[in-house]
């Protein structure tokens, strides 16, 4: 696995804005020791198919965007280093642990299950192929954000960075769950995540939050989506790193049977555009 199949970072290395783009879940460059037991097709679950392309006009306005090229399902970036599902090993993880929960689920850092419930390998990972994944995929990701936004913030005094990620369209396995019913909740169009108001400072959530619903969509905040691992480790708003999460509902830019763009990417995108530009005006002096 090169460099170029780990990570790509689009648009300048030094933000032009206090303003830093991630998508870490958007990659689908199957690494040739994944060795899972489903076919290519089946890792793509998961994926926020295109958010990397969705956001890539930002690079024009001078915003770095960071986008993982190795599936979700191989190793997920969103995870502590630590979140390890010990189910999926062939002995104990030597390591210091540090759940967050997903591995019930089979979610942890290294996914264990599909969202239907399949296993994802016929056999048991070694220690030495995670810590190897962990090497080739977690550490680069984290340590190339690290360096944008502390380059943003040696030159603007400030950084804000935007954590973007698609959901389904209902709920499931990753958020609220599938009711009494067998039936799971729609989602709204876009959820923000600011872990409960301590990533980021409320003026920028709320600036958020009111310049998409005044695009006429309907905005959620921390629910079911509160932010997990790359909020939370590069977040210090007192000392001017600002970091959010924004989900974007796959209804509205692509036809999730078939994983393909519909008509409503163009519209989608041109108003995260002016999402940007609106931040750049109001936040941009830092």
């Amino acid at each position: 696995m090169t460099a170029d199949d780990v990570l790509c970072i689009h648009g300048p290395l030094q933000a032009a804005l206090p303003l830093v783009l991630d998508s870490p879940h958007s990659g689908r460059r199957m690494p040739a020791d994944f060795a899972a037991a489903l076919a290519e097709s089946d890792l793509r679950d998961g994926e926020d198919c295109f958010i990397d392309e969705l956001y890539l006009p930002a690079t024009t306005r001078g915003i770095p965007l960071l986008a993982a090229q190795f599936p979700r399902t191989y190793l997920d970036p969103n995870r502590h280093a630590g979140d390890v599902d010990t189910d999926l090993l062939d002995a104990p993880w030597p390591e210091a642990l540090v759940p967050s929960g997903k591995a019930r689920i089979g979610k942890a850092l290294v996914w264990r299950t599909l969202d239907d419930g399949r296993p994802i390998y016929d056999r048991k990972l070694t220690v030495q192929e995670l810590r190897q994944r962990i090497a080739r995929c977690h550490t680069p990701y984290h340590a190339a954000l690290r360096s944008l936004l502390q380059a943003a913030h040696a030159r603007h005094g400030v950084v804000y960075h935007l954590n973007c990620h698609s959901m389904n369209a209902v709920g499931g396995k990753m958020g609220e769950g599938v009711g009494a019913d067998g039936t799971a909740p729609p989602r709204a169009d876009m959820v923000l995540g600011d872990r409960d108001g301590t990533t980021c400072a409320p003026a920028f959530t709320a600036f958020v939050h009111q310049h998409l619903q005044a695009q006429g969509y309907r905005v959620a905040v921390n629910d079911p989506f509160k932010g997990v691992e790359l909020v939370r480790a590069f977040a210090n708003p007192a000392a001017g790193f600002h970091s959010l999460q924004l989900e974007v509902n796959k209804r509205l830019y692509m036809d999730q049977a078939t994983l393909e763009k519909h008509a409503g990417f163009g519209r989608l995108q041109a108003d995260l555009m002016d999402l940007l530009d609106a931040i750049a005006v109001r936040f941009g002096r830092g």
